[in-house]
């Protein structure tokens, strides 16, 4: 759990009136005078509150929850637009974006790449669709990482250690540092970053007689080189490596707390690589934006299958699927009992591989004078091939046989091509009032191509040779805003906004070919919204009220089997929400702060696509979208003696439940109950906090949190759910020179 965003100030320590700069309409304008649903934590706030990567933000602000289920395989969410497919919320670090991997069914949002936020100047949150500045994939609204760039006139560096003891599990530790060296004074700079953390499982496979097999390892860095070549050009240079490694991200509800009896091991491994380079020129009237990235991933996991491959060593299967209807005789049993016998131990092990490039070229106005302006283009390129076999594993060790004992293998070669101009104008028709336009024309063209080599009757996999199924489309996004201030304190504005995503093709095991396609969903954003500073701006509150109508939705669906998911068209819905924030910096080294979250998401007309089972009806509540949500933090700062300071901080945040699937009496549909979590931290720091020892602990009063619970044939009807780590107390020290 991690804090609640910064609105006027970020820490009680900033003099009155300090607000954050931000970035988010691709010009610089202070927090609380940017007219949309915006929050933004600075990095300060994030290394208090111990906050290391996307899926420590949830609480952080109104509308933002994650679908968690686990490392490497979260999904992010804001406002309730949640659903598998391409991403709905464009997560960008720097001027990169960057998206999951598609799997076997398609759901490149459900993966999204985590970096370390170490070294972060500060995090956005933008609420709502960013169509028109963003483009596809910001449905929902977008997530903007912004890391410290070089200094070029000092050398600084920061060393960052910590060691703590998680409740079921063990010992974790960690460590983070960072150098910043001028290579020419005022010239030329370079930043490097590098980090190290081992996190001590909690999840024990009783089957497999392992504790703690989910011990989670990441590591990588950065490096950054800026160059000045005069006071009008800067250009930057960065490379990012990530590298993560798990097993076993969940466990088995049935099973007993925290505990797995799967027959295989369920290894994760995530290797991220990102490499940009970005130019901005400064003309009197405007600034000129070039950038451009590479991305390099590969995800691999397991995924056990044994019950359901023994749940077919039954005589009714093989009268299924060996005698078509009719009893299967002696020597047809024997081999069928023998086929499921020599795959009783198996997993799913899916390969992937992702190479994406993306390119943007931007002009926008210097934010002087009444008319302020934004006009560019867009391009990326995103190929990522799935390998997904089923493989044997050892019945004593539970490791994936070498070489591959495969019994059924699939793979899918997806192609997505995107190109789009974009522009947004914005005047000051009198002193306060501000109407802003703007609009996206897209292109897109998508192409799959899937075969399977090797087929198997037990999981519905049949032989099929390369099949290629392409698809493209063009459209206009549009965005209206106006705003007016009140007072200098005090800013009502209005919004209307468009989002969409592109559509595709499925490539699913056992699907038949009328479903292989999906189109494009898109949807509107209206919305009310009132920022207000108050008591000379030692409060902020904010709120507003939206309406967002979704249309031609993509939504999961489930194959006659009931063992794989799958994207269709279906129904539409409609989301009605609240979202406030307040802010209170009564006295010197004093913050409050908490936000509260109302969201009503529900289909608006019946699913109607033939699949009754996992369709769902008008009225259903969208899954994995609570009511409520909510966060808020206290935190005081105070000296000890003329060059020794001391802080207290308390974390909390309240996440309400929500349902799986559509349909509550679908047979795999599971209840997700709602959980709080509280963290605290006390430490002292040195003269300008040049360096701190804390005391921390996570998830203080050791809740039982479900982040995510599914089911599936593949589950055997059973449910495994994800949850956040158990109670964690340690030790943090940080010097910074």
């Amino acid at each position: 759990m991690a804090p609640f965003s910064a609105t006027a100030q970020e820490t009680a320590e900033q003099p009155v009136g300090n607000e954050i700069v931000v970035t988010a309409l691709k010009r610089s304008t202070t927090l609380q005078e940017t007219p949309i649903s915006i929050s933004a934590i600075t990095g300060d706030t994030l290394s208090k509150s111990g906050v290391q990567s996307i899926g420590d933000l949830s609480a952080t602000t109104p509308g933002l929850n994650l679908v968690d289920g686990g490392p490497s395989q979260r999904r992010v969410v804001i406002r309730g637009i949640q659903g598998a497919g391409e991403p709905m919320i464009g997560t960008y670090y720097d001027e990169t974006p960057v998206t999951g991997m598609i799997g076997a069914s398609n759901d490149a949002g459900g993966s999204t790449p985590e970096l370390r936020l170490f070294d972060v100047e500060r995090v956005e949150v933008l609420r709502g669709p960013q169509g028109t500045l963003y483009g596809a994939g910001s449905m929902g609204g977008t997530l903007r990482i912004i890391y410290n760039k070089p200094v070029l006139d000092k050398v600084e560096g920061t060393v960052d250690a910590g060691l703590s003891n998680t409740d079921h599990g063990g010992w974790n530790y960690e460590g983070s540092a960072m150098i910043n060296v001028p290579l020419a004074t005022d010239k030329v700079g370079v930043r490097a970053v590098g980090f190290y953390r081992r996190q001590d499982g909690f999840i024990d496979n009783t089957a497999l007689d392992i504790d703690n097999i989910n011990v989670l390892k990441s590591y990588g860095g950065r490096i950054m080189l800026r160059m000045m070549p005069s006071e009008r050009w800067t250009f930057d240079v960065a490379a990012f490596i990530n590298r993560t490694r798990t097993d076993t991200a969940g466990w088995v509800e049935d099973a007993g707390k925290y505990k797995s009896d799967a027959y295989t091991r369920q290894p994760v491994r995530d290797d991220v690589e990102l490499y940009s380079i970005t130019s901005n020129y400064e003309f009197d009237f405007a600034t000129l934006t070039a950038s451009g990235s590479y991305m390099h991933r590969e995800l691999s996991s397991v995924s056990d299958v044994s019950r359901y491959i023994r749940g077919q060593r039954t005589e009714a299967r093989c009268q299924t699927l060996v005698g078509g209807g009719s009893p299967c005789s002696g020597t047809q049993l024997s081999n069928f009992y023998d086929l499921v016998d020599s795959q009783s131990t198996s997993a799913l092990y899916p390969q992937q591989e992702m190479d994406a490039w993306t390119a943007e070229l931007r002009l926008s106005s210097n934010g002087n004078g009444p008319l302020n302006w934004t006009v560019g283009g867009y391009y990326s390129d995103r190929n990522i091939f799935v390998q997904n076999p089923q493989v044997n594993a050892d019945p004593t060790t539970g490791q994936i046989i070498r070489p591959l004992e495969i019994a059924t293998i699939r793979t899918i070669d997806d192609t997505l091509t995107q190109l789009a101009g974009f522009g947004e104008v914005s005047l000051d028709v009198f002193e306060g009032f501000n109407l802003t336009a703007g609009a996206r024309y897209f292109h897109y063209e998508k192409d799959i191509v899937g075969e399977t080599t090797v087929p198997s009757i037990l999981v519905g996999a049949r032989l099929t040779p390369p099949t290629r199924v392409a698809s493209s489309e063009n459209g206009w996004v549009f965005r209206f805003n106006g705003s007016y201030k009140i007072t200098p304190d005090i800013m009502l504005y209005a919004e209307a906004a468009q989002g969409f995503r592109p559509g595709g093709a499925n490539q699913v095991l056992g699907l038949d070919a009328g479903l292989t396609a999906y189109n494009s969903d898109s949807l509107w954003n209206y919305e009310v919204g009132l920022k207000t500073s108050f008591l000379n701006r030692m409060g902020t509150f904010n709120v507003d009220v939206y309406r967002i109508d979704w249309s031609d939705m993509q939504i999961t669906l489930r194959t006659p089997n009931g063992a794989f998911s799958y994207l269709g068209n279906a129904g539409k819905a409609r989301v009605e929400g609240v979202e406030a924030e307040l802010g209170l910096f009564p006295i010197d080294g004093l913050a409050i702060q908490g936000n509260l979250t109302y969201i009503d998401a529900r289909l608006t007309e019946d699913q109607n696509t033939g699949v009754t089972a996992t369709s769902g009806l008008d009225g259903d509540r969208i899954p994995y979208v609570p009511k409520w949500m909510g966060g808020g933090s206290i935190q005081y700062s105070w000296a000890l003696t003329e060059k020794l300071g001391a802080m207290a901080r308390v974390d909390g945040s309240y996440v309400g439940g929500s349902w799986s699937d559509f349909r509550h009496t679908y047979v795999y549909a599971r209840e997700v109950d709602g959980y709080a979590l509280v963290n605290a931290r006390v430490g002292i720091e040195g003269p300008d906090k040049a360096w701190g020892a804390y005391l921390f602990a996570t998830n203080l009063f050791n809740a039982t949190a479900i982040t995510r619970a599914s089911s599936s044939a593949i589950a055997v009807g059973r449910t495994l759910v994800n949850s956040a780590t158990p109670r964690t107390i340690g030790i943090n020290v940080r010097h910074s020179f």
